[in-house]
């Protein structure tokens, strides 16, 4: 076997596996992290893969809580429309966030929009900056966030300018963007968990394409 042809059976090898590390479920999702690493995604920050295929956030020396913002961990890819579905926990005051449709990955907060993860178990009057809430525009429908230390479940469906989100099996948003103060964010973008400093866990971190 000569160089080239060799070269050619280590990229189709690359190829399969790639593939079958992020083939498609019988429901049509795939899993957006291969158990073992980061491949498909970027970051500067301490963002780890776990036993499980968990994700895991662990701030080093010197970053404090509610400090850090420039560590997300980002896609490689654009995503438009799609089907995001995911598990999340994190330790007492624990904060992070889901961001969606980001167009500049030097700033996510005003080129894409976020579903904010929060420590507000319990809380009776609750905003858009609670746990559920699409920060700085809807307050979730209910606050249905667990306790600390235990695993919640986002679904998040975003086609066209339609978002819905279901926490738990309760659907807590249901909005049109462009009728909102986010109509003109990208219709197509990257998605990024959020770097605060404090622990956060994700999990089966699907995603389905949509039309």
């Amino acid at each position: 076997m000569n160089q080239s042809t060799m070269t050619r059976c280590f990229l189709l090898l690359g190829v399969l596996i790639s593939s079958s590390l992020f083939a498609e479920d019988k429901d049509g999702f795939v899993q957006m992290f291969n158990g073992k690493d980061l491949t498909g995604w970027k970051t500067n920050g301490n963002w780890v893969i776990e036993e499980g295929n968990v994700l895991t956030l662990k701030p080093r020396e010197g970053e404090s809580g509610w400090q850090r913002y420039d560590d997300y961990i980002a896609t490689d890819r654009k995503y438009g429309n799609f089907i995001l579905d995911l598990e999340f926990k994190f330790n007492a005051t624990g904060n992070s966030g889901v961001f969606m449709r980001v167009g500049d990955l030097k700033n996510h907060v005003t080129s894409g929009f976020e579903i904010q993860i929060l420590d507000t178990h319990g809380k009776k009057k609750f905003g858009a900056h609670d746990c559920g809430g699409l920060i700085g525009t809807s307050a979730p429908a209910k606050m249905v966030v667990k306790p600390a230390g235990e695993w919640n479940r986002y679904t998040i469906t975003l086609k066209g300018s339609h978002l819905k989100v279901i926490q738990n099996g309760v659907p807590i948003q249901d909005l049109d963007l462009s009728e909102t103060k986010l109509s003109d964010r990208p219709a197509k973008g990257y998605i990024s968990f959020q770097d605060e400093a404090k622990r956060i866990w994700y999990r089966n971190v699907r995603i389905k394409e949509l039309k």
